[in-house]
């Protein structure tokens, strides 16, 4: 455990020795979601360093924090605890955006690399600088499912999490035990949190935060994520972050860290490998 700025206490785990590797999950999932990455990577030379974000997992469950200004000081405190040099920091979908606010706030001192994943930058929703976007109904949508039943809302999201728009359960690459698995993880929070940190990711603008990216990026994309579309997300994010390279997995959903687990993990290596 470390303690942030507010005294909320956060925990999270350090695997094997080399140049650091700090992997951000996924908006309401924890470490627990990186079991296919940090084993291999760690076993590879490579340092894992997994935190479970405010709220979620084992770390303390505050009222309060759950804005990216608020998530990134949180990500400071941690590489300075551990005085982390020349990082490769790997942003998840909603951690994408933890990352590129964690540089905006405090440089990339500590900082060699990052890798955007299914990442929900830019901007998620629609605004009239960004017709293009989704409507806000959709997020009042699904906080009214998470607040009346969020184990329903969060089975109901597996299938086009994993599978893509109008896949079917049996049409899963994965285990229904495994599914069941990484669905559980969703619930391992509170309730408060799930609902900030999903008005958070859907709400904030980080346009003028990639353009300030200053470090090597990489940006992994499914073309059927339904919940970072591939045109609204990795193409903008791309546009943004001068030099920045694009691999796009085709038939990829918003799932890749199970889905596509392999691939994404040599990657991975490869990036974050000098």
């Amino acid at each position: 455990m470390f303690t942030v700025k507010d005294g909320t206490q956060l925990y999270y785990e350090d695997w094997g020795a080399g140049r650091p590797v700090v992997l951000l999950s996924s908006a309401t999932m924890n470490s627990r979601m990186w079991e296919f990455q940090a084993p291999f990577l760690a076993a590879r030379g490579l340092r894992c360093v997994l935190p479970d974000r405010r709220g979620f997992g084992r770390s303390e469950r505050p009222w309060d924090g759950y804005d990216y200004d608020t998530l990134a000081d949180d990500l400071a405190c941690l590489l300075e605890h551990l005085q982390l040099r020349e990082a490769t920091l790997v942003g998840y979908a909603m951690g994408g955006g933890e990352a590129v606010r964690y540089l905006a706030r405090h440089g990339s001192h500590r900082v060699a690399r990052l890798a955007l994943v299914c990442s929900t930058t830019p901007y998620l929703l629609r605004a009239p600088d960004n017709p293009e976007g989704i409507e806000a109904a959709v997020l009042e949508e699904a906080v009214a499912a998470m607040t009346s039943d969020r184990a329903g809302y969060m089975a109901q999201c597996a299938v086009p999490f994993f599978g893509g728009p109008g896949a079917a359960p049996h049409s899963l690459t994965l285990s229904p035990h495994l599914v069941d698995f990484l669905t559980r993880q969703a619930l391992d929070g509170s309730l408060r949190a799930s609902v900030e940190i999903t008005r958070t990711l859907f709400t904030q603008d980080l346009r003028q935060d990639l353009c300030d990216v200053d470090v090597p990026t990489l940006i992994v994309h499914g073309d059927q994520d339904p919940t970072a579309p591939l045109e609204l997300c990795a193409h903008r994010s791309a546009c943004l972050i001068p030099g920045s390279r694009t691999v796009v997995y085709e038939g990829g959903s918003h799932g890749l860290f199970a889905t596509h687990a392999d691939r994404l993990n040599t990657e991975l290596l490869t990036f974050a490998t000098p």
